[in-house]
């Protein structure tokens, strides 16, 4: 398969499931103080919101670029 295709199979699936779970969220971890067998850690966890607009956008995208990667010629 040509790499537009690969591509564009990556967008729609990355659109789709930023239409399924609306963002994603992940974890920070900081050392705050270490001194001998004290530690310090402070945890955050961070929430990225992706619009439902980007996801849709990503699937047209993704569907562009399979048609247009089928068409070329070698």
């Amino acid at each position: 398969m040509r790499p537009l295709v690969w591509a564009g199979i990556l967008f729609i699936v990355l659109g789709g499931l930023a239409l399924v779970y609306h963002g994603f969220s992940y974890h920070r971890r900081k050392d705050v103080f270490n001194m001998g067998s004290v530690h310090v850690i402070n945890r955050t966890e961070r929430h990225v919101d992706v619009p439902p607009v980007v996801g849709g956008l990503m699937i047209l995208g993704g569907i562009i670029l399979v048609v247009a990667g089928s068409r070329q010629r070698a």
